[in-house]
């Protein structure tokens, strides 16, 4: 009888399973729609897509083509796989498209993050942010904070056994929370930081608020940090000292003609951090990785930047001629970028009923551009699983059409140079003042995120 009672109580659960899976299939059979599954009513596919990732989308390409329907991160969603599509949404966002980032990264990021706000709305943000990320100003001051504080964060490394995603994790961090608030960066470094990586990881998580949720803790982080950005504001404006630095020029509303509310300059800050620092630190972890494994690469890297530091004094800077002349370095972050992977796509929302690729997306709908394939097609990148630096000496490849590492359209990264030019940095005082090993066993996960879950451990020696 017990027996009887158990497989009765399966054949129940397998039904009403198979009875929700129906049900949310048929809920989203529209005519016009793309081939493809729909999952779970509420969570759908995205258990299976943050765990299987790419295996994931090429599954259901297999199955469905480079055009299909799912559900993922609460929202159904169309994801493109076509270089020619992808290229079309990213060059015409005003026609009928968004930014359609899930709504636990709205949240949390803030309605006026860059990412977030479109139309006239998104050109006045963009360049209120690209007024302080410009060249003139990365070269007179914002590099000279980059170099001094590279120095001092990459200092007494030898003889020791450093986690580089940690080290990689702070530089970025620390290293863009100096150039935003300068020497008062100090005061708030640790319980900034510590609420930062909670805000990190609730962007990419199921809007759940509950208790004990990624979600819930990275909103949470979000208050904090807004009390903290807000406090340093107010402190400063009841000082009324000018500071040369990021927010000092966000708060300069008289010589800014971007003039910004308290809000929309907490969100601008919390954009600069959270954009630059995910691609950042990743980018030179791995980067360090790729460098270890391919001694003839690393020879190459570090004959260019002893060259650099064979005509200066010990103490002299790297200065913006010095950034310039490093072309192979260059050529390994972005190498780097398109081996790794480090941002594998992005979301837009449909405002409107449109036809793209011989099908009707319904309004709201988020497409995914996922990009991560293109970075291996082997006619755009010969032996595209090799890591080639010196295929990006060809600077054509930089300009070809299907360029989306650092994004496309208006949407392009914004701080594309001051990113490189942070890696750069990190990467001249790490080559030319050490050796390093790694101590094996680290094992490295590519998807959602690139990363090390228990981190990646190196052995550093003097050079």
């Amino acid at each position: 009888m017990a027996v009887f009672m158990v497989v009765l109580g399966v054949l129940l659960v397998l039904c009403i399973c198979s009875a929700l899976l129906r049900w949310n299939e048929v809920r989203y059979r529209k005519k016009g729609l793309p081939p493809g599954t729909m999952g779970w009513p509420v969570f759908g596919e995205t258990t299976e897509f943050l765990k299987q990732g790419p295996s994931f989308m090429k599954n259901q390409r297999a199955r469905y083509g480079s055009f299909f329907k799912s559900h993922i991160l609460g929202c159904p969603t169309i994801v493109s796989m076509e270089p020619e599509v992808n290229r079309y949404i990213l060059m015409n966002e005003a026609k009928g498209l968004v930014p359609g980032y899930p709504q636990s990264m709205l949240d949390i990021l803030g309605k006026c993050n860059i990412a977030a706000v479109h139309g006239s709305t998104h050109k006045y943000m963009r360049g209120a942010l690209l007024a302080l990320i410009s060249p003139t100003l990365i070269r007179e001051q914002l590099l000279p904070k980059i170099d001094e504080f590279m120095r001092t964060h990459l200092s007494n490394w030898d003889n020791q056994i450093i986690n580089i995603q940690e080290k990689t994790k702070e530089m970025a961090l620390l290293s863009s929370l100096k150039q935003i608030a300068g020497i008062e960066s100090c005061s708030i470094t640790q319980p900034f930081m510590t609420e930062f990586f909670k805000l990190v990881l609730g962007t990419l998580s199921l809007p759940i608020d509950l208790p004990g949720t990624n979600y819930r803790r990275g909103f949470q982080a979000r208050k904090n940090i807004l009390s903290m950005l807000s406090q340093l504001i107010e402190k400063r404006r009841a000082s009324q000292e000018t500071h040369q630095d990021m927010l000092g020029c966000l708060m300069r509303s008289d010589e800014n003609r971007h003039k910004l509310t308290d809000a929309e300059i907490i969100d601008q800050i919390i954009t600069i951090l959270y954009s630059g620092y995910e691609t950042v630190s990743t980018t030179t972890m791995m980067a360090i990785k790729y460098l270890h494994d391919h001694p003839r690469v690393l020879q190459e890297l570090r004959k260019e930047h002893l060259a650099i530091r064979e005509r200066k004094n010990p103490e002299d800077p790297i200065d913006w001629n010095d950034l310039k002349s490093l072309r192979f370095t260059r050529a390994v972050i972005f190498e780097t970028s398109r081996l790794a992977t480090i941002v594998n796509g992005v979301l837009r929302k449909t405002t409107q009923d449109m036809e793209l690729n011989g099908f009707v997306i319904p309004k709201g709908w988020r497409i995914y551009v996922y990009t991560r394939e293109i970075n291996y097609d082997p006619f755009l990148y010969p032996e595209p699983f090799t890591f080639n630096p010196w295929r990006w000496l060809d600077k054509s490849l930089e300009s070809q059409n299907y360029f989306f590492i650092f994004g496309g359209g208006s949407r392009q990264c914004p701080g594309k140079e001051l990113g490189i030019a942070e890696i750069s940095t990190f990467l001249h005082y790490f080559v030319t003042r050490y050796r390093w090993e790694e101590i094996g066993g680290d094992k490295l996960m590519k998807f959602p995120r690139v990363e090390a879950p228990n981190g990646l451990h190196i052995r550093v020696s003097s050079y």
